[in-house]
């Protein structure tokens, strides 16, 4: 292969790499899969299912909590505004 060819091939896979570490996938059941964008690169949190999991367990994780998970749950009709007040009032008063 060509010099050129695989410094290209290269920079696709690193690219693709920082577009994973930059957004959360949340998955929601069925073929419904949201990117969420991450405050900053990781690879913490970047692959997780809301299956089976109820507002405050998904909630109580910061990490998703300070990305805006909560918005992303009303988005989806999982969650409504009061709730959502309640429950982040709930983990600012931890903090």
């Amino acid at each position: 292969m060509r010099r050129i060819t695989k410094t290209a091939i290269w920079f696709g896979i690193g690219g693709i790499l920082y577009f994973i570490s930059c957004n959360h996938f949340i998955y929601f059941g069925g073929k419904t899969l949201k990117l969420l964008k991450k405050k900053e690169p990781t690879m913490s949190r970047t692959f997780f299912s809301t299956t089976l999991k109820s507002n405050e367990m998904i909630l109580r994780d910061d990490v998703l909590r300070e990305a805006g998970i909560a918005d992303l749950l009303i988005e989806m009709r999982m969650m409504s505004e009061e709730e959502k007040k309640r429950l982040m009032a709930k983990y600012e008063e931890e903090e």
